[in-house]
């Protein structure tokens, strides 16, 4: 699989693609074919989304983040994307940096459910350094958003990027899983990119009265009877919370930089996930905000000298 040049978070170049790659598939809520170009692009450059169906650049950040109807989606209401937190995980797991995704519709396709096709494309184009470094941001104390019913996610400074997540369902397939991670390319590979999304059949039709779960199959998602799993072997005995891990390191490329800390995650989901994504960039931001001012006023002090 596709990985960045294995130097610690904090030390390492940005990357890119070395050359354009294609992939196409059915969006998994609307339902519709969308043909995708992954293309490089330069150092800070961040994930951008173009649809070139209707002329709009969709930078995948928090402030662009709107609906999270079972998936986190970006932009205007018909100009936006959809579902875009599979092929962000796995430019967070294998540290690409800089990528222009083209589609011509609203949804990136579901592929197979898991993180592994987008692996695979980055795998197909190559992925090379660029002469610009990464620069991280670590929280400098910890970060918490909670919600009714015992539904919590926080983040605490760490020198690492690890994820404790928890899922508690009253489905008996699912049940509570719980599990931790130390995110590398390799881990990532191995452990989370292979977990693909699921859904529920008892709700299947309620969903597509809303206008979602229209491209839900057999093959592209894990089916949840009553108290089994009805399409087949499951990848990992836990591979509910694995895949809630991935959707979460989706979410939280919407700090637009590479983040360390320790995530820790119980019951929560993407409009969690993405409300830390937005306390994290806007800490973030102003983190840098200061430090650049700090350098400012060193440099005309001793410009006075």
């Amino acid at each position: 699989m596709a990985s960045a040049v294995q130097t610690p978070a904090w030390m390492r170049p940005q990357n890119t693609l070395v050359r354009r790659v294609r992939l196409s598939g059915i969006g998994l809520h609307t339902g519709r074919h969308v043909r995708v170009v992954l293309h490089p692009a330069r150092a800070d450059h961040g994930v951008v989304f173009y649809r070139s169906d209707v002329d709009a650049f969709i930078p995948a950040v928090a402030e662009a983040a709107g609906r999270f109807d079972h998936a986190t989606s970006l932009g205007e209401r018909g100009r936006d994307v959809a579902t875009v937190e599979h092929l962000l995980s796995a430019a967070v797991g294998a540290g690409l940096d800089n990528l222009l995704v083209e589609l011509d519709g609203p949804e990136v396709p579901i592929l197979d459910g898991s993180a592994l096709p987008w692996l695979d494309a980055f795998e197909t184009a190559g992925l090379v350094a660029l002469n610009t470094r990464a620069v991280p941001f670590v929280p400098s104390r910890i970060l918490t958003v909670s919600e009714s019913s015992g539904k919590k996610l926080e983040i605490r400074p760490a020198r690492d990027l690890r994820v404790t997540y928890t899922i508690d369902f009253p489905n008996p397939a699912v049940g509570r899983q719980s599990i931790t991670v130390v995110l590398t390319p390799e881990s990532y590979a191995a452990h989370i990119a292979p977990a693909r999304t699921f859904g529920f059949l008892a709700e299947y039709e309620m969903l597509k009265a809303h206008g979602l779960a229209r491209g839900a199959r057999e093959d592209n998602c894990i089916v949840v009877g009553d108290d089994r799993v009805e399409n087949g072997d499951l990848r990992f005995v836990d591979e509910f919370v694995r895949h809630k891990v991935l959707d979460l390191l989706g979410d939280l490329a919407l700090v637009g930089r590479p983040v360390l800390g320790h995530v820790v995650a119980h019951k929560a989901g993407h409009a969690m996930h993405a409300t830390l994504a937005r306390l994290l960039r806007e800490e973030s931001r102003a983190a840098f905000a200061a430090r650049a001012a700090t350098s400012a006023h060193t440099a005309a002090l001793t410009a006075r000298i």
